[in-house]
């Protein structure tokens, strides 16, 4: 496959756009048009003198014409600037709005694998990379552009040897240029690298703040912190000591028009084949072009930023999406059936280590299902797998009949409540984080799911309320409460089919009979799938699934797999015990405490 030019993907994110570049475009045209004036002016000017037909009238007519033609570049410049930077910014919203969008589209292990410094280092930063030179580059760049050409034609027109005098610091300068060149795209690549690493690095030091601290490994976190910053500024400066040279030789030679403009110059005009006043123009002229030429070895490196960060970008865009139909479909009830799945989460066919093996499961409409097994055995996965985080390896996932592969997206997320352990709460209001579960519920209704999954009392008494936010009350927030916010919100979503994946990780004794209690509201009348490793939470399910090495080891109710399940019956066991030593130690802490006293 042709792989697209960075060009052609940034305009195919000008949508709502291209008017305003093609307006910019044409009033950048105009002021350097606007810019060609004065020195119109001033030739004829220096012509008046040297032929001594100066008047005041002529000379104010021509210092008019520059003023004007100065103000006309001035302000259509500046329309075009405003323009421009509107483009820019209307660009920089489609492509962060089309990752966005594309990532809620892949499979949730797509996303898994991705660093989270390289996503928010292209999300944030490379796309940002993108508004200055942009903004810039389309005034700037081709203004700058159309008056070196214009200029150049000017001298042409007045002499064409003066002309080529004028532009003969270009192919001087371009030799060390060209050296630094050789090795800019790789040196490029590797600055690229080095900078996903360096902010990787950042955001999991601070991810992992806590963790670092609780098992003392400050220092030797900070180290590979500190090593990863100072590596990729030696490498930065190492960089720019390697070109500085040539890079300022470069700069030095190109400007310098007046080493071909005067000798040339002198010489013509010693010989009679210049007049003075062609002369001085050509001169000036010459000098006008210094501006320009500068400015391109600007645009050089702002190409490259903007060319490294729409790739980037692209390949976010360009991550193969969960298959999806458009047609909402009827589904007869809210039966879910596996049917002989397998599934890995390497796609390599020849590198596979599948996690399922085969399952058959049915999970009748309004029951209580509960998944159980060793660490690792699939339990999560298959209720992933149930919400389409991931599409199926072999065989079929079916709600009311239909394969889940064969409902909309969309209806099939409004199908299924799913509640993790992992409970993430956005840095916006309490109240907005539950109403999350449904955008449409009025603030009466989100209070009502709140007290249903007693999380009411406890917010009333912050000092915010519903209002307060969620960055301001999470150090006040126990987890068994932020336990409950994530019920309420699925609460409010009122889905058919309801997941709890551990959602009883965080209970404790303080928390436990609430969270029992809003887990009760939040399934009732639900098909409802549990995975938990507290045993006693499922004790009383319709059908306990118990899962091992992927594959379904047993199933029936509490009572059967105690009698037939040995798997079952040795985790039964230790749980017991595990509660047992649990209450053992609640008492000798109180003993203790007691004699104390």
């Amino acid at each position: 496959m042709k792989e697209k030019s960075w060009v052609g993907i940034l305009f195919s994110y000008t949508k709502g756009s291209k008017i305003k570049l093609s307006l910019s475009i044409l009033l950048a045209i105009i002021s350097v048009f606007g810019g060609l004036l004065p020195y119109l002016g001033v030739y004829h000017i220096i012509i008046m003198f040297f032929a001594g037909t100066q008047t005041g009238s002529k000379i104010l007519y021509w210092a008019g014409i520059c003023l004007g033609g100065y103000l006309i570049k001035i302000l259509f410049y500046g329309f075009s600037t405003v323009l421009s930077h509107r483009s820019a910014y209307k660009i920089l919203e489609n492509i962060r709005l089309a990752i966005a969008d594309k990532l809620m589209k892949v499979p949730l292990g797509t996303v898994l694998n991705e660093s989270i410094g390289k996503m928010k280092n292209v999300i944030v930063d490379r796309v940002e990379t993108i508004e200055l030179p942009l903004a810039h580059l389309i005034p700037e760049g081709l203004s700058s552009l159309l008056l070196a050409v214009s200029v150049l034609v000017y001298l042409i027109v007045v002499d064409w040897r003066m002309a080529i005098a004028g532009i003969i610091s270009i192919p001087l300068a371009a030799i060390p240029y060209g050296i630094v060149m050789r090795t800019y795209n790789k040196k490029y690549d590797d600055y690229m690298k080095a900078s996903n690493y360096v902010n990787g690095v950042i955001v999991e030091y601070i991810e992992g703040i806590e963790v670092i601290k609780a098992f003392n490994h400050a220092s030797i976190s900070y180290e590979k912190f500190q090593k990863a910053i100072n590596d990729f500024k030696d490498y930065t400066l190492d960089w720019f000591q390697s070109t500085w040279k040539l890079m300022n030789l470069g700069s030095a030679i190109l400007p310098s028009t007046l080493l071909g403009t005067l000798p040339l110059g002198m010489y013509l005009y010693i010989n009679g084949l210049l007049t003075p006043a062609d002369l001085t123009i050509s001169i000036i002229l010459s000098l006008g072009i210094v501006e320009t030429l500068t400015k391109f070895t600007v645009f050089v490196n702002d190409l490259k930023s903007i060319e490294y960060a729409l790739r980037d970008a692209d390949q976010f865009l360009n991550l193969k999406e969960l298959p999806s139909v458009r047609q909402q479909v009827k589904l007869k009830n809210y039966n879910i059936k596996l049917e002989n799945v397998s599934f890995s989460y390497l796609q390599d066919e020849n590198n596979k280590e599948n996690v399922l093996t085969n399952i058959d499961l049915e999970i009748p409409e309004g029951s209580f299902t509960a998944l159980v097994g060793p660490s690792g055995g699939g339990k999560s996965t298959i209720a992933r797998l149930m919400a389409r985080f991931w599409d199926v390896g072999k065989g079929a996932i079916k709600i009311g009949d239909t394969d889940i592969r064969d409902i909309p997206l969309t209806q099939l997320t409004d199908t299924v409540s799913f509640v993790t352990q992992d409970n993430f709460l956005f840095n916006s209001s309490l109240l907005e984080n539950i109403r999350l579960g449904n955008s449409k519920a009025s603030d009466e209704e989100v209070k009502e799911a709140a007290k249903a999954a007693c999380c009411h009392e406890f917010i009333e008494e912050l000092d915010g309320g519903y209002n307060t936010l969620a960055g301001e009350a999470g150090n006040k927030l126990s987890g068994g409460e932020k336990q409950r916010i994530a019920i309420a919100r699925a609460i409010l979503k009122n889905a058919p089919i309801v997941m709890l994946d551990e959602a009883t990780a965080f209970t404790d004794p303080e928390n436990e009979d609430k969270i029992q209690k809003s887990i009760a509201a939040l399934t009732k009348g639900k098909t409802l799938l549990v995975i938990a490793h507290r045993l006693s939470t499922i004790r009383n399910a319709d059908n306990i699934v118990v899962l091992n090495n992927g594959r379904i080891e047993d199933t029936g109710s509490h009572e059967k797999l105690l009698k037939d399940c040995k798997l079952y019956r040795d985790m039964w066991q230790a749980h017991i015990g595990s509660k047992a030593w649990a209450a053992n130690s609640d008492q000798n802490i109180e003993g203790e405490v007691v004699s104390n006293v």
